[in-house]
Order: structure tokens, then sequence, then C-alpha cells
């Protein structure tokens, strides 16, 4: 009868755990998904206000992103990051650094597949290039999965260095998060913003926990872009 009641309590504890363990998950993912509802509310914004006032704009995306750091459930600052943190770093708006540039076609079809661990390999197809004046090129890729989007990270050459920029470079466009600076199609060709102002680092800048897609030799720049979040971590 003991033994009974003891594999009883065992199978009891077990459905728990397990039960605890799937409101977590699902906790969890609620969170993540509040967090992209909001970025892609940030930066719906953001296109809104740059319309007349880019300074301005910006300004805007810095205070919300702080906020969202420091307090949303989902952020990706380490607990022991969080109890010190009183602002992203990020540099002062420059004009200069603000391009709207025509997306090249790729002359030949590439494929690039990242494995994250946490969303499995993601595929990724070469949709083109843009020229960044004075700079050289950037590779603009496609999502091959799906719902789609575009993603243009960047490397340049004040990343891993002491109070640069991440070391495995940052986002300038990813739309499938909601970054997304302005499209157009106009005249038959596609155009986008590329505003390096906006540059921000990856969340695996913050936490090993995540892994993330970084910038490749396509997406590597040979000058320093003193602009964008900077990096002061390790």
């Amino acid at each position: 009868m003991n033994s009974d009641r003891t594999m009883d309590s065992d199978r009891t504890m077990s459905s728990d755990r397990t039960v605890t363990a799937a409101q977590t998950l699902a906790q969890t993912a609620v969170q993540t998904a509040d967090w992209r509802r909001r970025v892609f509310a940030l930066y719906a914004s953001v296109r809104r206000i740059a319309a007349t006032d880019v300074p301005a704009a910006h300004a805007h995306w810095i205070s919300c992103r702080n906020d969202l750091f420091a307090s949303h459930p989902a952020s990706p600052l380490l607990p022991e990051d969080l109890e010190t943190f009183t602002g992203l770093p990020i540099a002062p708006y420059d004009p200069d650094w603000r391009f709207e540039v025509p997306i090249v076609p790729a002359a030949e079809s590439r494929r690039m597949e990242v494995e994250t661990g946490t969303d499995g390999t993601v595929p990724f197809e070469l949709l083109g290039t843009v020229r960044i004046p004075l700079a050289g090129t950037l590779d603009v890729w496609r999502l091959a999965s799906y719902g789609g989007g575009l993603f243009v990270p960047v490397k340049d050459a004040l990343a891993g260095r002491p109070n640069g920029t991440y070391g495995g470079g940052r986002y300038l466009i990813d739309t499938v998060k909601g970054a997304d600076l302005g499209l157009d199609t106009d005249d038959g060709e596609a155009t986008m913003v590329l505003d390096f102002n906006f540059a921000y680092n990856p969340s695996c800048a913050y936490d090993p926990a995540w892994a993330c897609p970084l910038a490749q030799a396509g997406n590597t720049l040979p000058i320093e872009i003193p602009v964008g979040e900077r990096y002061s971590g390790h």
C-alpha cells in the first residue's frame, strides 16, 4: 500500500513539473511575442516621425529601446546587467550616415544557413547588394523560410575593439523582427533606407544563450562607423 502511495506521489510530482514547464514555455512565448509587437510598433512610429524630423525619430528610438530593455520581461539583458542598466550606449545622431539606396539584384544565387540553436537552422538567400557611398557594398539577404523578410547586418572596423562595436557585427535591417526604416519600389526599382545611426546589437551581444545570424564577409565594411549602438561588453 505504501509503495502504491509513493508511486502515485511520484506521478503527481512529475505531472506538476510537466505542467509548470509548459506554463513557463507559454509565458516565455507570449512575452517574446509582445516584445516583437512592441518593436514593430516602435519602428512604425520611427518611420512616421522621420518623415519630418529624423533626429527626433532617433531620439524616440533610443528612449523606447531603453524602456524595453529596462522593464520588459523579454529583455535580453542578464539579471546582473539589468541591475546596473542606465541606458544603451548609442552615439549622437549624424545625418551623414543616412542613405536611401537601390538594391542591385544578385548576379548569382547564394545561400547562407545559420544554426541558431533556439530556432534551428535558418536559411537566407542573397537578394542583392547596396552601395554605401565612400564605404563599400553590403549584401541584402532574404529570409528563405516562412514569413520571409529582409536582413542587412553590418560589421565595421570598430568591431571587437575596446568601446567600439560588437565583434559579431550589428543589425541595420531585420524586417521579420520589425526593424525596417523604409522600403520602396518606385519606377520598378527596389530601394531601402539604411541609417547607420539605428544600427543595433543582436541579442547575443547581451545574453550568450542566444545564437544570432552575424555579419559575413559581404556585410563587412573596412571603415569605422562611429554611429549607432556601441558595445562596452567583452
